[in-house]
């Protein structure tokens, strides 16, 4: 936070040094509004970062956009105020809004991009104000894969995990019938053997009767 802060009043410096003036309009008093974050993603190639700025006893004439961004610890100059690559960034300036028109976006445009607003014509040092920047980041292709291709690892896992579940339960209930049925039928043979067993020493005394007549 410091170095950006040490970076903030560079940036003022060098308004002041790009866009020295006198004129009469000492009380001109700039505020801006930047967004926090703005993201995009992987497939977007084109992107708008957007600057509201509002005045009061400034001049009439349009004001000068400059922007910047801020890369470990060190600022570029994209727009100061015409920009030094023409295919890559454009300004729009709208009414009180300013947009940067950023082309052929890449995860190396990922920083903090930093509009100013500076009236030319004014010797106030409130004529020239910078924002707070904005968070510019791009997703990459590998991050949103990477997370599709965990949610279906997870889902199919859990999907394994659930049939075999399912069958074990349903094996285990057949081995447990079949187990029954096993035993109703052994028991059903042991209770025939038993009976047969029993009715032998009728039939042997029959004999046994019968040779002796």
């Amino acid at each position: 936070m410091a170095s950006f802060n040490k970076l903030k009043n560079v940036l003022m410096l060098a308004f002041d040094w790009i866009l020295y003036g006198t004129g009469a309009a000492d009380t001109c008093q700039v505020t801006i509004t930047q967004p926090r974050f703005q993201e995009a993603d992987y497939s977007v190639h084109t992107v708008f970062l957007t600057c509201a700025f509002s005045t009061s006893g400034c001049s009439s004439s349009p004001p000068e956009v400059l922007w910047f961004r801020f890369l470990a610890n060190k600022h570029e100059d994209l727009c100061t105020p015409g920009c030094r690559d023409h295919q890559k960034y454009q300004v729009n300036l709208s009414e009180n809004i300013i947009s940067l028109q950023i082309s052929n976006l890449t995860v190396d445009d990922n920083a903090v991009y930093i509009c100013g607003i500076a009236f030319s014509d004014s010797s106030s040092p409130r004529s020239k104000q910078a924002g707070d920047g904005t968070v510019l980041t791009k997703t990459e292709k590998q991050h949103g894969n990477g997370k599709l291709i965990f949610m279906i690892i997870t889902s199919s896992l859990l999907f394994l995990y659930s049939t075999t579940v399912f069958t074990f339960f349903v094996v285990y209930k057949k081995i447990s019938s079949g187990r029954k049925i096993f035993q109703a039928i052994a028991q059903e043979l042991q209770k025939q053997r038993y009976a047969e067993h029993c009715r032998q020493p009728d039939n042997l005394e029959d004999d046994t009767v019968y040779q002796n007549r």
